[in-house]
């Protein structure tokens, strides 16, 4: 019985894994005065949150924090908007098309400092 258990713990050590299962919150603070959208955007894998088309509400003078399954490691953009009006953008804006400085994070766990949409 023990040289089956050692079998199966060799064999378990060889499984191929799919990647580690990791989340991280992000912390946005909308102090425009018009209601934001917010997406977040691998930039490892091609995946969005919150996905099906949809976005993160935002009302003026609200602060959420939105916390996203991720791979341990995974680089993640955020991109902001104003709600009908895409030509007044934050981080990589909609759809992941700008470019950024300093709106990257990596999954690991944590949490961003306060992102705060402003004018």
């Amino acid at each position: 019985m023990a040289s089956l258990r050692a079998v199966l713990a060799a064999a378990f050590l060889f499984v191929p894994s799919a990647g580690f299962a990791g989340e991280m919150t992000f912390v946005i603070a909308n102090s425009h005065e018009f209601k934001v959208q917010v997406e977040m955007y691998s930039q490892d894998r091609d995946h969005v949150w919150p996905g099906d088309n949809q976005a993160y509400i935002l009302d003026d003078s609200q602060t959420r924090n939105i916390t996203l399954s991720c791979n341990d490691g995974e680089n993640i953009c955020y991109g902001a908007w104003v709600d009908g009006n895409s030509n007044t953008y934050w981080g990589v804006g909609p759809n992941n098309t700008q470019a950024c400085d300093s709106c990257c994070y990596v999954c690991d766990g944590g949490s961003t400092e306060n992102i705060n949409l402003v004018e």
